[in-house]
C-alpha cells in the first residue's frame, strides 16, 4: 500500500465513526440517492438446511470476507460482505431475506470513492464467487427468510485492509 492509499485508509477509518447518520441525512434531503432493488450479478439460492450463521463463518475463517456497513442498502438486504484483494479492488457479496445472493467485483469505496459510486469498474466475477461459497449456494430457487445481520452497522465491524488477513 502506498503511503498516499495509507493516508485514504486513515481518513475512511475517521469517516467511519459518522459515516451512517451523514447518508442517511443525504438520502433523506435528497441530496444523493440510491435506486431501489437489488444488485445484477446474481448467483444464486442460499441452499437447504444451510444457516446464515454458517455462511458467514465459513466466508470469514476460509476466505477473509467481513462486514461492508458503509455499502448502499439493498432493498430486502440482510448481508452486505466484502473480501479485499488489496487496497484497490474487492469482492462485494450481497445476501437477501429470501435467500437469493448476489456478488460483484468492483474497486474498494475507499480507494477510488467517486468510480466506486458510479459503478465504474464493476465486473461479473460469478466462478469465483461459487467458489468462495461452496455447498452454501444452489441454483435452484430456495426461499428463506433470513434476518438482518445484527452487525450490519457497525462500524467497528468493517473489514479493511488494516485489519484483514488477506486470503487467496
Amino acid at each position: 500500500m502506498t503511503t498516499f492509499d495509507k493516508i485514504k485508509q486513515k481518513t475512511w477509518d475517521y469517516i467511519y465513526s459518522f459515516f451512517l447518520p451523514i447518508r442517511k441525512f443525504l438520502l433523506k434531503t435528497g441530496i444523493i440517492w440510491h435506486k431501489k432493488g437489488r444488485q445484477k450479478y446474481h448467483l444464486g439460492w442460499l441452499a437447504p438446511h444451510k444457516t446464515l450463521e454458517n455462511l458467514k463463518k465459513h466466508l470469514f475463517e476460509k476466505w477473509g470476507f467481513g462486514n461492508h456497513f458503509i455499502a448502499w442498502i439493498d432493498e430486502d438486504q440482510v448481508l452486505s460482505w466484502r473480501k479485499l484483494t488489496d487496497f484497490e479492488d474487492q469482492y462485494h457479496l450481497r445476501i437477501y431475506k429470501d435467500g437469493e445472493i448476489c456478488g460483484h467485483f468492483e474497486y474498494t469505496p475507499e480507494a477510488h470513492p467517486l468510480e466506486h459510486l458510479e459503478e465504474k469498474g464493476e465486473i461479473d466475477k460469478r466462478e469465483d464467487f461459487l467458489k468462495f461459497l461452496g455447498d452454501f449456494v444452489v441454483q435452484k430457487k430456495h426461499i428463506s427468510h433470513l434476518k438482518m445481520d445484527p452487525d450490519a452497522f457497525d462500524p467497528k465491524s468493517e473489514i479493511t485492509i488494516e485489519n484483514e488477513e488477506i486470503k487467496n
